[in-house]
């Protein structure tokens, strides 16, 4: 078997696609919900009545990163498949279930579409299903990188849900700014 690339030179193409997707992938999804005001701060949603499963705010600070670092890898290695005849297919269903993901965040927080957000969360969750079961095709070890991926919007969606349950006004809710305006008696 006549090989073009070496071992080791086949590592170090795959070291240089994880080192610009994974934080192309991880900074769009900060920038996502940080335009989107995805935090525990954000005041429309500190009026929300939160479901008992919901974890402290710090706890999405940690995870996030850490699944789009993961998928990042993923789609890296995927990337790398140059030989694959299932990379194009794969590509293309990771890029779409990305995309839903990155609009997630703003219909949610910034618009405070509750019930728009879930069928989107459940739309993408099909999505990454889809997706890892074309990364299997081109790379197993793809596939089980997404799976904590799987997991989080899963429970996510329960979360979604369970918010949307809770608070059948959250749409409509308003949350007047803050001011500093000073009243002198005039």
């Amino acid at each position: 078997m006549n090989r073009l690339v070496s071992h080791s030179q086949s590592r170090i193409s795959l070291v240089r696609w994880a080192l610009f997707v994974i934080p192309v992938i991880m900074l769009l999804g900060s920038l996502s919900g940080a335009m989107a005001g995805s935090t525990t701060k954000n005041a429309w949603y500190q009026t929300l009545i939160q479901p008992a499963a919901q974890p402290p705010g710090w706890v999405f600070g940690v995870v996030w990163p850490v699944l789009f670092f993961l998928i990042g890898l993923a789609f890296a290695m995927v990337l790398h498949a140059q030989s694959s005849r299932y990379r194009a297919p794969a590509i293309g269903l990771f890029v779409m279930q990305f995309l839903i993901n990155l609009s997630w965040s703003p219909v949610f927080f910034h618009y405070h579409k509750v019930t728009a957000a879930f069928y989107i969360i459940l739309v993408m969750l099909v999505m990454a299903i889809a997706t890892t079961v074309a990364f299997a095709q081109v790379r197993k070890a793809a596939a089980w990188l997404m799976v904590p991926y799987l997991v989080w919007i899963s429970f996510a969606s329960i979360l979604n849900f369970q918010i949307d349950n809770l608070n059948p006004d959250a749409e409509s809710l308003y949350v007047p700014a803050v001011t500093s305006q000073i009243d002198n008696g005039g």
